[in-house]
């Protein structure tokens, strides 16, 4: 159970802090070439995407389930997750935030970057 002071209502939270929070839970499970792209005023659906990177199907139940778990915990309520822990692209819808997790096969098939190329940069962690 979380302390009630640490725990923060979803509504409470603020997109950025949340996109910045996921993106320290992925990076600190070994992910790679994590971005965030700023992609409010380009459609409705979210204001912030991560995308992010894994090298093994291991890494990638771990990721999927700290997103599912971890993550879920810091905002209160659990993501919709598409795709199984075994695929090459997993999608974690957050509401504000939606994190794509690819393998590293998957993220040069599906090139989701180009999609969005004119999404601002926020932050990039090689």
């Amino acid at each position: 159970m979380i302390p009630q002071c640490e725990q923060q209502s979803f509504e409470d939270l603020k997109a950025i802090e949340l996109a910045r929070h996921i993106v320290d839970e992925v990076t600190t499970r070994g992910t790679s070439d994590t971005i965030l792209l700023d992609i409010r005023g380009l459609t409705v659906i979210a204001d912030y995407f991560v995308v992010t990177s894994v090298s093994s199907s291991p890494q990638m139940r771990a990721v999927r389930d700290a997103l599912d778990h971890e993550v879920a915990k810091f905002v209160g309520r659990n993501p919709k997750i598409e795709g199984e822990r075994s695929d090459a692209w997993v999608l974690a819808d957050f509401g504000d935030v939606v994190v794509h997790l690819f393998s590293e096969e998957g993220r040069s098939h599906f090139r989701i970057e180009e999609f969005w190329d004119e999404a601002p940069i926020v932050l990039h962690v090689q």
